[in-house]
């Protein structure tokens, strides 16, 4: 596994990440056991994975536990964990709200290093703007915390353009973590060349669509999917025949969809990173690709060119609250 520096000043990680929200008791794609989700986590390192991505509202503090579990007996010193905090649920699941507070940010920050059974964080991120705290107030926090020892980098989650610089001019931002796929390109416009030239990188989720690049289909009533505008109507039937158009595109290579549209980001964005979720060891076979070459590439756009896919990444409402698309 070949590594790369994330931004200016941060740390240098495997050229692929894992994500981690799907294992365990989070069950965001369905249902996966706790020993999976070590066994992953074991074999990713395994290979060269450093990078760990996970939200301390993951399964409500479980898939933190689970990473502790994960790492004790000596794996710590092997990866950087990324955290993306201030998400809140009531006791039923549901969100509630944002809270980037400094109060709050310390507060968060002591759960999560209790339950990863950790003394630091590697890269620590507010999960998305809170509209009621200046940007300032938390950045400003968490150096305070890198000062004090408890997070070595700052990170950002689904900002916009004005929010990364003014989180920048407050403390070194080393990465953005946005969704970037050859079905979510729109970070091209304008995002991804202020992190150019800010010098800041970005781990990049949702590389498969949440599964439907790879064929994945919701698996169940807690599937959080089935809300998806992508997967369901008239724009899951056209987006359907896109996948096909991939998946005949990726038998001609040799791959599979899932390793075509890692090497697609490898090959758009080289410096960037894609976190990839998995729930079991045999998915992991999608982070050991090298990247399209320019003639795949070429051949690829033509067959799904930008804005091919039909519907919003998220539900109406959640993408209302998205800096990122502001």
């Amino acid at each position: 596994m070949k590594t790369t520096k994330l931004g200016k000043t941060g740390p240098q990680v495997s050229v692929v990440g894992l994500g981690c929200m799907s294992m365990g008791n989070a069950g965001m794609y369905g249902s996966s056991t706790e020993d999976e989700g070590i066994r992953t986590i074991h074999e990713a390192i395994d290979r060269g994975v450093t990078l760990l991505d996970t939200g301390d509202f993951y399964g409500m503090g479980d898939n933190e536990m689970l990473i502790g579990r994960a790492l004790a007996g000596g794996r710590r010193d092997k990866v950087q964990v990324s955290v993306k905090f201030g998400g809140m649920r009531d006791p039923a699941g549901q969100f509630i709200g944002l809270d980037m507070r400094p109060v709050a940010v310390k507060n968060f920050l002591a759960y999560s290093l209790k339950r990863l059974g950790v003394d630091h964080i590697d890269i620590y991120r507010p999960a998305r703007l809170d509209p009621t705290v200046p940007i300032e107030e938390t950045i400003g926090t968490i150096a305070d915390l890198i000062k004090a020892g408890y997070v070595r980098h700052i990170g950002l989650s689904e900002m916009g353009v004005q929010t990364i610089r003014r989180a920048h001019a407050v403390h070194p931002i080393v990465d953005l973590q946005i969704e970037y796929s050859i079905a979510s390109r729109s970070p091209e416009d304008k995002i991804f060349p202020v992190l150019h030239e800010l010098g800041i990188s970005a781990t990049l989720y949702g590389v498969l669509s949440r599964g439907l690049l790879s064929g994945s289909k919701p698996t169940g009533p807690k599937d959080f999917r089935n809300h998806l505008p992508r997967f369901a109507g008239e724009a899951g039937k056209e987006n359907g025949a896109l996948v096909a158009s991939l998946k005949l595109f990726a038998e001609k290579l040799g791959r599979s969809p899932a390793q075509v549209c890692v090497a697609w980001a490898l090959a758009k964005e080289p410096k960037l990173v894609p976190i990839l979720g998995a729930r079991k060891p045999s998915q992991l076979d999608a982070f050991d690709v090298s990247p399209l070459d320019a003639d795949q590439m070429g051949e690829l756009e033509r067959l799904i060119p930008k804005n091919a896919f039909k519907g919003s990444r998220y539900a109406e409402e959640q993408m209302a609250h998205l800096d990122s698309e502001k």
